[in-house]
């Protein structure tokens, strides 16, 4: 019996959510491993919609839900989520949310420093949601950072932000920004450390004992492979590794106990906010698509830019994620369309290319190269089986499935969870 690991294979907004869910009503307990509440995972569960930012989905379904060391977690959102989750009925206590001792604490500094960054950007700014991640995962790095545990040791607290407040003062002050204040600042995590210390613990004893026991582990990502911090397109990318081996570091456990990768990927293309994106339709077209994915950011409520699907970028992300099957979402926003295209190379300044370059110049030059497919007349909304879809849907699947270099093991018909095709049981590895 294998683990899961799931992770983004485009620029994040995939339909993660719903593919989450669904396997988290098979597993024992679900950890979120890396970002933080930049990111945004849609549930729909019935009539009700959750949707999840800091909270693994797994709590969702009754699930022991962890939230991994390599999360940076914003305490105060973390608990207004609690008390929204706990008025759609979800019971979140310590009993059945755990959080890792040594994940790292977003202070009111972060995000303080996120947007006065932005702001100095002006025309270059990177499309950051502003919320502290970055500034979060830098104090880390730079080994100044507050982790959970600290919460516990007012001393430690007091010592720490003496640094803190250096270093993030200095640069506020600098930007033009307000300044914080230590006793400001010391007493807000005075006062929420009763509140967060009950969920806190060594999680990676947890997940050992889990594993050793054969229970089943399904790790979360968040936003996707084309935004990692190494892999992605840089410096249009969030600060964390996104891709599966990050799995293992973020949570705790060793790599041999993350299992089966399953990369979620749309039947086409959307990113949010800046960056590069080479198969953007800025046309009537990608209008369509969006209003019919109805493509606007769960955390960020910014529409979605849309495009045809880009099979460079996904096979790039197979290979450098550890992607080892697919999960195609939004099938059903193609139904209808005369003809549809599939990116299967770039030309940068006239060469040709069958991945996306690291430098920026390159990756903002770089030009699709399509293969057309014929669209099909019937419906896929709904489907539960390939005998219910269309043949020309099944040839474009198949398509994609030859230019990624990997399986498609399970499709999404519809936002609902039942209306999937399951191919390969990635629970089985």
């Amino acid at each position: 019996m294998a683990n899961v690991a799931v992770i983004g294979a485009q620029w994040g907004d995939e339909g993660k959510g719903k593919v989450v869910d669904w396997l988290a009503s098979r597993a024992d307990i679900v950890v979120r491993f890396q970002g933080g509440h930049n990111a945004g995972h849609t549930l729909v569960v019935g009539n009700e919609t959750y949707k999840l930012s800091l909270l693994p989905s797994g709590l969702v379904r009754g699930k022991i839900g962890i939230i991994g060391n390599g999360v940076v977690v914003d305490p105060e959102a973390l608990l207004s989520e609690i008390e929204r989750v706990r008025g759609q009925g979800i019971d979140v206590t310590p009993a059945s949310l755990r959080i890792a001792e040594n994940a790292t604490l977003i202070l009111p500094m972060h995000p303080a420093l996120d947007r006065a960054r932005e702001v100095a950007r002006g025309e270059r700014r990177i499309g950051t949601t502003g919320r502290g991640i970055g500034p979060a995962y830098e104090d880390k790095a730079a080994r100044r950072a507050i982790r959970v545990a600290d919460l516990a040791e007012p001393q430690t607290l007091a010592d720490k932000l003496d640094e803190l407040l250096l270093h993030h003062n200095t640069l506020l002050q600098g930007l033009g920004a307000t300044v914080f204040s230590k006793e400001a600042v010391l007493g807000l995590l005075t006062r929420l450390a009763p509140q967060i210390l009950p969920f806190a613990e060594p999680v990676w004893e947890r997940l050992d004992e889990a594993r050793r026991a054969g229970r089943r582990i399904l790790f979360e990502g968040a936003q996707a492979v084309m935004l990692d911090v190494d892999h992605g397109t840089y410096p249009f990318v969030t600060s964390s590794n996104t891709v599966g081996a990050t799995a293992a570091a973020g949570a705790g456990i060793g790599p041999a106990a993350v299992g089966f990768v399953l990369g979620i990927a749309k039947a086409y293309s959307t990113r949010v906010g800046a960056g590069p994106f080479p198969t953007e339709l800025p046309d009537a077209t990608g209008q369509l698509l969006g209003d019919r994915g109805n493509e606007f950011g769960t955390v960020t409520g910014r529409r979605r830019r849309c495009g045809w699907f880009d099979a460079v970028l996904v096979r790039q992300a197979v290979k450098v994620g550890g992607i080892n099957g697919l999960a195609l979402t939004k099938l059903d926003v193609l139904d209808g369309l005369p003809e549809l295209k599939i990116c299967t190379g770039y030309r940068i300044r006239g060469a040709h290319y069958r991945h996306l370059p690291a430098a920026p110049g390159a990756q903002a030059a770089a030009e699709p190269e399509y293969e057309v497919v014929e669209g099909w007349t019937g419906s896929t909304r709904g489907a539960r089986s390939w005998a219910q879809l269309p043949a020309q849907a099944v040839k474009y699947v198949r398509r994609i499935e030859e230019l990624v270099e990997a399986p498609v093991t399970l499709l999404s018909t519809s936002p609902e969870r039942d209306d999937t095709i399951l191919m390969r049981d990635p629970f089985e590895g």
